[in-house]
């Protein structure tokens, strides 16, 4: 007798059009961008520039948004650590077939605990997962504090905030690094010809 949600009673299908087809039609290689790092840090920023400069180059890219995904996706979960688990979880599987799709995924979570983003990385073992830490003191984050989350998070309005009463755990092998220079903080077309230029020499921008 069947059993409603018995996963064995289900098959993966191939499409009769593979990756490779779909990335010549694009003239591009599908990747995904995974940017990283406390809120306030830039990722948005980050992720929304290089965007627009992919678009610019005729390369179709599509940015999964933490914060977006939360009134869709996973509206559904929390922030404790076990729904974080799963946030990441779902936006990894998810990026992954963005860039089965040939596409340009770009990934903007704080993602804080490394074994989450070490399985989105197992996902893709043809090393098309490009980590970006953004690395930005806490007290830079802090101080721009675009939603006002520290401020309600240090008066306690808010538990288990990143950065202030739970961990953010730094990359210790990640692709790119984005940090200061002498104290000043890159600009967004700074940080964004960064990331383009490590796509463009890594040869992800041509099929």
């Amino acid at each position: 007798m069947a059993t409603i949600g018995n996963s064995t009673n289900i098959f993966w299908h191939e499409s009769p059009v593979g990756k490779a087809e779909r990335q010549k039609l694009l003239n591009q290689q599908g990747c995904v961008v995974w940017i990283t790092g406390l809120s306030g840090s830039g990722k948005s920023t980050l992720a929304y520039s290089l965007n627009r400069e992919l678009h610019t180059r005729g390369k179709l890219s599509y940015v999964l948004d933490g914060d977006n995904l939360r009134h869709g996706l996973n509206k559904n979960l929390g922030f404790a650590a076990e729904d974080r688990t799963e946030n990441i979880r779902r936006v990894g599987e998810v990026a992954k077939l963005f860039a089965d799709a040939g596409l340009i995924c770009i990934a903007s979570l704080i993602s804080p605990y490394g074994k989450d983003r070490d399985a989105c990385r197992a996902l893709m073992p043809d090393k098309s997962f490009i980590e970006v830490f953004m690395n930005m003191p806490l007290e830079i984050c802090e101080g721009r504090d675009p939603k006002g989350l520290y401020k309600l998070a240090r008066a306690g309005k808010i538990k288990g905030f990143t950065g202030i009463d739970d961990p953010y755990e730094p990359p210790l092998s990640c692709e790119i690094e984005i940090k200061q220079k002498d104290g000043i903080c890159p600009t967004p077309p700074e940080m964004t010809t960064e990331v383009a230029t490590y796509l463009e020499d890594s040869g992800f921008l041509q099929a």
